[in-house]
């Protein structure tokens, strides 16, 4: 199947891209030749700085292979941006809504068409606290599994240098490097003709997913952590911190509320026997007389 044509808004983007990328970050390219020269493929792709999008993007268009990327559904609705999205062939996510499964059945279209889609599995910037990839959704897998396509995975590093996750301010000096690394396609075949599960779908996307943070070792020169950030697990691990550190407030405000009220118990103990046994003795007795008798004296 022959390559589509690039496109004319494809081309408008980079005219207007491609100069701020080659002036803000040099490149460090490597692993074209793993991108097909024709028909449908996946792509999937750490995510680690709201730069890189355009960085990848920028290595991809010069493979001449554009990626299809899967994006915000309100990105694409009005104004010059909206334009440009849907111009360039970008695919539109409906979360939560009736529409949330146009997205992978636009993403079938497209590989089936001889298109590439882009994915980024972790479907947000990694949370993982030094940059390594996390868990990941299965929707690349799906959309592989379906198809049957070659899922290239890509590793990319960099850009996070230039503009760190969710940071507002970019650091623009020194230069940064963006490296890039494509592997060979991830073997699923061990995955056609069984049945679609939940469970078939998480391993597969494992599978992917050790392919990238592979690659992605490789470009760092060190290894990564042997179990992935998962963000769901750490939401309930934060969640159970909360809880227990709210427990042991209310604990410590408890007791230290029973020792007040402990302490005032036992004083009035301490005067109530005392006085008792020392009016059995008569002492008590006089001395109060003596105190009330000293006291009209002094009137």
């Amino acid at each position: 199947m022959p390559r589509r044509r690039i496109g004319f808004w494809y081309r408008f983007a980079a005219v207007l891209c491609k100069p701020w990328l080659v002036v803000l970050i040099k490149r460090d390219w490597r692993g074209m030749e793993h991108i097909p020269a024709e028909g449908g493929f996946i792509t999937a792709v750490n995510h680690n700085s709201h730069v890189d999008p355009f960085a990848y993007a920028h290595f991809q268009y010069n493979t001449g292979r554009v990626p299809r990327f899967l994006a915000k559904s309100g990105l694409f609705r009005e104004g010059f941006v909206g334009a440009a999205m849907r111009g360039t062939g970008q695919i539109p996510v409906y979360r939560e809504s009736t529409d949330a499964l146009s997205a992978f059945r636009a993403a079938i279209d497209a590989v089936e068409r001889g298109e590439c889609v882009a994915f980024y599995p972790e479907g947000t910037l990694t949370r993982d606290p030094d940059g390594w990839p996390m868990t990941a959704k299965t929707g690349a897998a799906r959309v592989a599994l379906q198809t049957r396509c070659p899922v290239i995975p890509v590793a990319q590093w960099g850009a996070n240098e230039l503009l760190a996750p969710y940071a507002k301010k970019p650091d623009l000096f020194p230069r940064k490097t963006h490296h890039v690394l494509a592997g060979p396609p991830v073997d699923l075949s061990r995955f056609y003709g069984r049945e679609t599960t939940p469970e078939l779908l998480k391993e597969a996307t494992e599978v992917i997913m050790a392919a990238v943070t592979g690659l992605l070792e490789e470009i760092r020169g060190e290894k990564a952590p042997e179990t992935p950030y998962d963000p769901r697990r750490e939401r309930i691990e934060q969640r159970r911190r909360t809880q227990a550190e709210t427990a042991a407030d209310n604990g410590a405000e408890t007791a230290a509320d029973n020792g007040g009220e402990t302490a005032a118990a036992n004083g009035a103990g301490v005067v109530g026997p005392r006085i008792e046994r020392i009016d059995r003795t008569g002492r008590a007795h006089t001395g109060h007389a003596q105190a009330r008798h000293e006291g009209e004296n002094s009137k």
